[in-house]
This record gives C-alpha cells, structure tokens and sequence, in this order.
C-alpha cells in the first residue's frame, strides 16, 4: 500500500505544541507515487511506552547514573494543597516595654544617664522580631512554592505518560486506515468493538486520567484541567449512526474512502456487505470482496443526490450541507487535513484522514486478494465456519468429529476419539490459535447435544478469549487467571470427575464410555495458554498427566493450547497427546515437537499467515496444510439456538459459603460426635464435609491476624461444649490464677480449656513470669491427651517461645495472615495465601475451610469482680512499701478502720516488744522501706515467721531478699494496688490495697 501527503496546505487553526501531539519525526508514511489520484499522508499513532526506570542523580562513589522505579501508573495523582500564609502576629509589646522598665531601674539604682540607652532595645527588638517573622513567611512562601513546582512538573510528567497509554489503548481499539496499513494483522481481527464504532479523525477528547488536590492554586486548577482532556486522540461515532461528509471534491471524497477502507479493514467479507448501486466517485469500491459478500451488515456507500438503500443499516455518504436526515454524524471538511464533526448536539474540531481513488483501488484489490487466496493451503479464504457447517454432516455418539478448516476448498474435521483423545494446539501470539479453539469448539457443539458433549473452557492471557461461549449450553464454566484461587479449586476437581466417572462405569460394569449403558456426556477440557495455567499453579501438571492417562475410557479429553511445547509439556503428558495442531511457531524444535517437521515454523507471518495451522493425526504420516476457518456471532447465535440436551452438570462445586452457621453444619453432620468447626472443601472429591474436633484430638492451634475470626472459633467451641469450659481471660492477673489452678488441679475429662490471644496474653507478662506462663501451658497441652480435655489456642504470629509451645498442638487452622511472608511463616503453602478472604476463611491441617459463625467471642467476659481492698486483723503486721502518696493514702484508710501505725524506724529492734506494746485487740502495722527491713533482720525474720508480712507490688524487684522465697509470687498488675500476703511462712496470696474508690 502506497502513502503520501496530500499537496494541499492546512487550514486548521495552528494548534499548540504538546508532548501528546506527534512530532514530524513521529510521522510513519510510506512514500511512494500512486498514478493519478489524490494521496494523504497519515501518522502513525504509536505512543511511546512508559518508562520502567527514572534517573535518581549520581552516585557519590562513581558518578554513574542510578536508576530508580517509575511510580506505578495506578496511584493516585494527588497535587499539593495551596500554600496558607501564617496569621500575621501583633506587636510584641511586653518585649518592647520589659528593656524600658529594666532600663529606668538601672538609672535609677546607678544614677548613670546612659543607662537610659538600653530602653533602645526595646523597640529595636519589636522591630527585629516582626522582620524576622516577616522573612520566616516569605522563606516558607518560596519553599512551598518550590515544592509545589515540583510536584505539579512531576505529576504532569505522569499524566502525560499515562495520556500516551491511554491513547495507545484507544488506538488500539479503534484503529484508523494509517494503522492498518503499518499493522497487517489488525486487518480482520476479531474485535467486538470494531463493529459498533468507526474512527472519523483525531481530536481532543475528556480523559479518564485524573488529577485531585491543589484546592485554590490557579496552576494545579491549569494541571487538573490538563489531565481532564486526551489530546490527539481517536474520536468515534456509532457505525450505524450513518456518516455526512460535507465539502469540496476532491477533499470530501478522499475522507469518505478512507472511512469506507477502514470499514472494510475492521469487518470482514461474511461479517460486513456493500449493497447499493456503487456510480461516479464510488466506483473504485466495486474492487472490495465486500462487495460480492450476501451476509454481513449491509454498508451503502452513495454520493451527492443520491439516496440509501431500503436495506442498508451502514450509511457513509459524501452530500452537500444541510446534510440528510439519515446521517446522525456530519464531518465539514475545511482543509485536507482539518474538519468540523457534528453529532449528539456538539461540534469539535478533527484531524480526518483522506485517500486517493487509484490508492483506495489498490487497497481493495489488495483486501480481495487476501479475501481470495490464503498462501500455501490452495484454499478461498477467509473460510467462515457457516459456510463449512451444513456440508459436515453430525457424527454419532462414539465420535466427537467436528469441522475446523479448509484445503483446497474441501472441509478438514477432526475427531477427538478417532484421532485424539487428547490434543495439542501450538501458536505464537497473533497466529490466530484462539479464533482455533474458538472454531474447534462451536463446531463440537453445532454438531453434538449437551447429551453428548460438555465442555469446560480455561482462559490463562487474560480472561476475555472464550467470554462469548460461556452462553453455550453446552459450556459448564469458564475459568480465568483472573480467578485466582478459583480456577485452581476448579481444576483440582477434575480429579473428582475421574473418579466420580469411574464410579459411574463400574456400578454398570462398563470397561469404557462406548458401552451403551452408559449414559453421560464426554467432557472436553480446553486451555488456553498451557504453559500461563502451569506457570501459576505447577501442581495442576499432575492433575492433567492423570486426565491424560485414563480420560480415554471415561470420556474426558484434553485441548491444550500454548505458544511453545518444548519444555512446557512434558513427555508423559505429550504422549498421550496424538492430534497436533500447529500454527505459525517461532523455533523448529517446537515444530517438529508438535507436527514432527519444521513446517510450522516455515508458515509466513503477518496476515497471510494467521488461521495457516499444519494438523496432524496419529495415523498420518505427514502434516496436512489448513485454512482455519473464522467464526462470527451469527454462528454463536445459530448453534445456541440449535443445541438440544439438558443443561449440563458442573464438574466442580460451588466455592465455600462466605458464611456457615451452626445450625447448617448441624444438618449436615447429624451423625457427627464432637464439636462441629466448620465447612471443609475437598475439590478433588467434590465434596464439602463437616471438620470436626473430637476428644481425641487434644488441642487445636488458630492462627491469623486481627479481624479474621479466631475469636470467633473459639467461641463457637465453647459455645458447642457440654462439659465444663476453662476460658483463660486475657487479663494477666486473671490469666495467671487460671493456669494456676489448672496445673494443681487436673482438668477435668471431656472439658475445654479457650486460650485467645496467646501472644499477646503472654506479652504483658515480665520475661520471668512470661516463661512460668508458657511452661504451665506446655503442661496444660501435654496433659491433655491424658485426661481427655482439648486446649485451644489462638494465636497472631507463630514466634520465639510460644511457637514453640504451641507446636505440641496437634492440629492446626491457619486464616488470613497480613502478607504472602506471614503467611508462608505461620506454616501455611505460598499458593493457598488469600489477598483478601471473608472472616473465617482458612486452611485447617491443610485443606480450606469456613468457620462456622459466632457472636464475637471474649474471655474477658466472664472475668471475676475486683477482691475487695484487705484490711489488717493479726496483732502484728509488717509492711514492705516505699515512701509514695499511694502508701500514705494506705495507711491512712487502715487507721481510720482502727488499725495502729508505726514507722520501723522508730520501732525498737525486738519484735516481741513491738507486740507487747500493742493495745489488746488493736492491730499493729509496722511500715519501712525494703532496705530499712533488711537492716532490721530479726524483726523481718520474727514477722515472716510468726505474723503477717505484706509486701507492695511496687518492690517486686526486693520481693526475693525481703520474704525469703525463691518462687516468684502471683503476677500482680502494676498501678491496681496490689500486694502479696505472707501469713507464718505460707504461700504468698495477692491481695488489693485500699485506695480513694474502695
């Protein structure tokens, strides 16, 4: 195809200079000389692929050039808020008036005159401080304007970037007659859009780039404004509005062939027809295969006076202004670059394209040319598929033959029984190995029922490919990489669907699906992108080795799509692969791999070689050269509407309810002895059982992070006990007792002991007592098995000590954790982590599951009330306290209830004397500080023998030396006024000190 630029001088307006707008070396055009017509050069719109790297300086070491990441192009672009001066401040008056007063003192103190000089600085420090504020204001101004400078040059340079993407994806939607010409493989693709909208020019067009921020700045208002509109982007009105074009010959004309040739490029003969008589400045379209097309949407091409045809749904008409009334969009042309469209009620100014009569002949003719011959196969083309259809006859039931392509004119089935079981389809990107599958599968279904067939369709580039065939009836589901975790739950299934066929085979005592008493379907599994769907989930390998091994007898086959085999597919799984289907391949090896020759990767690039494919049989000895034929929505359309069957069953179920309650669980597990956890999904069976803990099980390990329902199963343990439950609370002093009495008192058979937030329980505890806490739990967990109790522990993070412990757990459910490392840390498979799952979701000893739901779950509900505050009884008691108001305000309580106090210090040494002195019935408080106890070693000594010895909380650190004991005391909270009791050489016991609100 031959381009040039038209010889005629613009008339557009001058158009200010951007870095959207393509520059004269941006200008793509093949120059060359077309005899006798009127010929425009287009630009090729190719933008300029964002920046994976920026510059970030030179190193201070080797003045090399760093590099750091381009910022994601999905943040968000936020300018800076306006810059606000500060409130200007008043005169500083005190500071003025206080070196007057200090002056007039001095003068009058000294009697010196020039003292008086220093009431100067008053005023001069006025004045200093308000310049000095004044200079702050304006220093702030210019850095903020600076920053702002900055970060608005920043952010233009991002939207600029995100502009050429935008634009580039817009262009590659919707391309124009330049595009076309410089991509042969965009001519005829199959997109859905193409058909619904036409390219009359690029313009100026609103953006879906955004810009926030920069509240009452007028040069952020200019940069959002800026980010708002995508220039030099393509604009587009509905096909079917029908198109005006109005000005001079020979400018309109040259714009009413380049819509027409970009038309005729987008659809192809069978999806787009010229009707109409085709007279004077139109005749050069009698060159277009359209034109000899009888389906398709009918296109009237008709000139000045003329009027459409009844049955032309496309109008493209060259008129004079006021255009008709079919023509809802109506392009001015002005100059032969420049025009004015007018639709919906607005006029915008575009850049048109425009080509000359002998160029749009040479373009047709060459269309025709590729609508007639496919190089290499002998064979008219394109082949449409509704062409091949009716001269394909219905194969039986043992057979899944169905039509795929041409040669030489004559139709090429394949069989997926005869010549399978299995397949294998190879192409590089743009070989056409989608429209392949697409075809292979439309076919299957117009010549079999859901009775016979059933496919499930696995897209891995993307998830758009087979989004059109999920209405099949015979199609049961279409899973995508965009389903994350779904499309792996799913095709784990299929082991299930083995096994649930063998079942199915051998109630009836069948070897194979052949035998007539077995009634079910075949199922045909097709992926798109073998080698993507491995990449993600390497486990799947083996799940389609075993499908490829015995789908032969159950009915299940495999069509795998790839752009490479050598190194994708391995042997064991190849060889039971015997149909081969190669398109366009880059390396022999992968050729020969697939086809046995180098032949496919001899096939021609570009649009002569896309749909070529080689097929090979297990019975042939060479490949067969093939025309792929193309299907079109009319064909959808018409095989739905013709398929017979029932609909066909699902060969996975459902993914686990976001939501269980107890009462379902119990309808499921009548027969179930234990407490029911939740719902259990075992894809490979395809089943969804009840988990549930036994007495056998002794413990059960929760693990995951706030807000993912640990509480919530341990809630609904507790809530399903019938024995007794030992909620450890999460109040330390609390916790502590608890433990207490379950290591001297064994737990009872059958009973349950909650433990939330282990972790964090143990980290209020101080390292000595944190380690007496997890020991006593270790003891509590290996005593389980014995008495037939079940621990269960929650946890955030499985770390230092208390993973270890917890370890001891036999079972294990993990939940959400924050992150993919958390995740892998806490035990659980890097392939089963979850972005974000509902509360609940987990994997309990490694399979998923959902948690039954519970009202939220705390220990700290049942927590006992406070002690109330302990009042001295003995004759004699010793107080170990420091000196504080909380000490005093203690002593005081005790006096006010009758009790008698005396400072140690003021005591005399003898503890006996101490006692004697004491009126009968009054109790004695002796009082002192640790180390004033220590001095007075015999009456310590006397005290923790014979009477009662309380030491604050506050000299946990003297606890040992003051009461003589080598075990830690019970674990008291600091700032509760707490103490511990020490009656005659007893355990200790924590009591609670009086206070103001006791």
């Amino acid at each position: 195809m031959l381009w040039t630029r038209l010889p005629f001088r613009s008339t557009c307006p001058p158009q200010p200079r951007t870095d959207s707008t393509p520059s004269t070396s941006d200008l793509a055009v093949r120059r060359g000389e077309a005899p006798g017509g009127l010929t425009v050069g287009m630009p090729r719109h190719r933008p300029r692929p964002a920046p994976l790297w920026q510059p970030a300086g030179r190193s201070p070491t080797d003045g090399r050039l760093a590099l750091r990441p381009a910022p994601p192009d999905d943040q968000p672009l936020v300018l800076p808020a306006a810059w606000i001066p500060p409130s200007r401040g008043g005169v500083p008056a005190l500071a003025a008036l206080v070196p007057v007063l200090g002056a007039v003192a001095l003068w009058l103190v000294t009697g010196s005159i020039l003292s008086l000089w220093l009431a100067l600085l008053g005023p001069l420090i006025a004045g200093a401080t308000m310049l000095d504020g004044a200079r702050s204001a304006r220093r702030d101004r210019r850095r903020a304007a600076r920053d702002a400078d900055v970060a608005r040059e920043r952010i233009i340079v991002a939207v600029r970037r995100r502009h050429d993407e935008e634009r580039g994806r817009l262009r590659a939607t919707h391309p124009d007659v330049a595009q076309y010409s410089v991509h042969d493989e965009e001519v005829w693709r199959a997109v859905p859009a193409r058909s619904d909208e036409i390219v009359v020019g690029s313009g100026a067009r609103a953006s879906g780039v955004r810009v926030t921020g920069g509240d009452g700045d007028e040069a952020s208002g200019a940069v959002r404004a800026f980010a708002a509109v995508l220039p030099n982007a393509p604009i587009t009105v509905p096909v079917r509005a029908g198109i005006g074009v109005v000005g001079r010959s020979p400018i309109a004309p040259a714009v009413v062939r380049a819509l027409v040739v970009q038309l005729c490029s987008a659809l192809p003969p069978g999806r787009l027809r010229l009707v109409g008589p085709l007279r004077g400045e139109n005749a050069w379209a009698e060159a277009l295969p359209h034109r000899h097309s009888a389906h398709g949407i009918a296109l009237a091409l008709i000139g000045p006076e003329e009027t459409a045809p009844a049955d032309a749904e496309i109008v493209i008409a060259r008129t004079r202004a006021p255009a008709p009334a079919i023509c809802a969009a109506v392009l001015t042309v002005t100059s032969p670059t420049c025009a004015e469209l007018d639709f919906a009620g607005e006029v915008i100014a575009v850049d048109v394209e425009g080509i000359g009569e002998a160029q749009a002949t040479h373009i047709a003719r060459d269309l025709a040319r590729r609508a007639q011959t496919a190089q290499g196969s002998g064979t008219t083309g394109p082949v449409l598929l509704g062409s091949l259809l009716p001269a394909h006859p219905v194969s039986d039931r043992e057979g899944l033959s169905a039509v795929v392509g041409a040669h030489s004119g004559a139709p090429v089935a394949v069989d997926l029984v005869t010549d399978g079981p299995h397949a294998v389809v190879a192409g590089v990107t743009g070989a056409g190995k989608s429209e392949l599958l697409i075809t292979w599968i439309l076919a299957l279904c117009a010549a079999h029922s859901t009775d016979d067939v059933n496919f499930l369709l696995a897209d891995f580039k993307g998830g758009t490919a087979f989004d059109a065939l999920a209405t099949l009836p015979h199609v049961t589901g279409v899973i995508t990489d965009l389903d994350g975790t779904g499309a792996r739950r799913a095709l784990e299934s299929l082991r299930a669907e083995v096994r649930w066929r063998e079942g199915v085979l051998a109630d009836v005592g069948a070897r194979d699906i052949r035998d007539p008493r077995v009634n079910i379907p075949r199922l045909v599994i097709v992926v798109d992108e073998f080698a993507a769907l491995l990449g993600s989930h390497p486990e799947l390998q083996a799940v389609f080795t075993d499908v490829a091994a015995r789908g032969r007898a159950l009915g299940m086959h495999l069509i795998l799509g790839t752009q490479r085999v050598a190194g994708v597919i391995r042997e064991a799984l190849l060889t039971n692969c015997p149909l081969r289907l190669s398109l366009r391949v880059i390396d022999e090896a992968d050729s020969r791999a697939v086809v046995g020759t180098p032949g496919a990767a001899r096939l021609p690039g570009g649009s002569d070689g896309r749909g070529l494919a080689l097929v090979r049989r297990a019975g042939d000895l060479s490949p067969q050269s093939v025309r792929i034929a193309l299907s079109t929505p009319a064909d959808l359309e018409a095989v739905s509407a013709r398929t017979t069957g029932p609909r066909p069953r699902r060969p996975w179920l459902p993914d686990l309810p976001t939501v269980v309650t107890q009462q379902e669980l119990r309808a499921r597990a009548r027969d179930e002895d234990g407490i029911l956890l939740g719902l259990i999904d075992e894809p490979e069976h395809q089943r969804q059982r009840v988990a549930v803990l036994g007495p056998g099980d002794r413990g059960l390990l929760v693990v995951g992070a706030a807000g993912t329902g640990r509480s919530g199963v341990l809630g609904a343990i507790a809530a399903q006990s019938s024995d007794e439950v030992f909620a450890i609370a999460s109040d330390a002093e609390q916790a502590w007792d608890a433990l207490a009495r379950l290591v001297e008192h064994p737990v009872p058979r059958g009973s349950i002991v909650t433990i939330d937030d282990l972790d964090a329980l143990v980290g209020r505890f101080p390292p000595e007592y944190s380690q007496l806490v997890l020991e006593r739990i270790e003891h509590l967990i290996r005593g389980a098995g014995e008495t037939g109790a079940i621990v269960v522990v929650s946890v955030r993070r499985l770390t230092g000590a208390v993973g270890r412990v917890v370890e001891l757990l036999p079972r294990r459910a993990l939940l959400s954790m924050p992150s993919r490392v958390d995740h892998i840390g806490a035990g659980g498979d890097p392939a089963h982590y979850l972005e974000d799952p509902p509360p609940g979701r987990g994997r309990l000893d490694g399979r998923a599951i959902q948690f039954a739901w519970t009202p939220v779950y705390s220990a700290q509900a049942a927590a006992p009330e406070e002690d109330a505050p302990w009042m001295p009884s003995a004759p004699l008691t010793g107080l170990v306290a420091r000196r504080s108001a909380m000490t005093r305000s203690v002593l005081a309580w005790w006096e006010d209830a009758g009790a008698r106090v005396v400072r140690l210090d003021a005591a005399r040494s003898d503890g006996a004397s101490l006692i004697d002195a004491a009126p009968d019935g009054i109790p004695l408080v002796v009082v002192g500080e640790p180390d004033e106890w220590q001095r007075q070693w015999s009456v310590l000594a006397r005290i923790r023998g014979e009477h009662d010895l309380v030491i604050d909380a506050a000299c946990g650190q003297e606890y040992r030396l003051v009461a003589g004991d080598r075990e830690p005391p019970p674990y008291c909270e600091s700032g509760r006024r707490r103490a511990w009791l020490r009656t005659e050489d007893a355990a200790p016991v924590r009591i609670t000190l009086p206070g103001p609100n006791t």
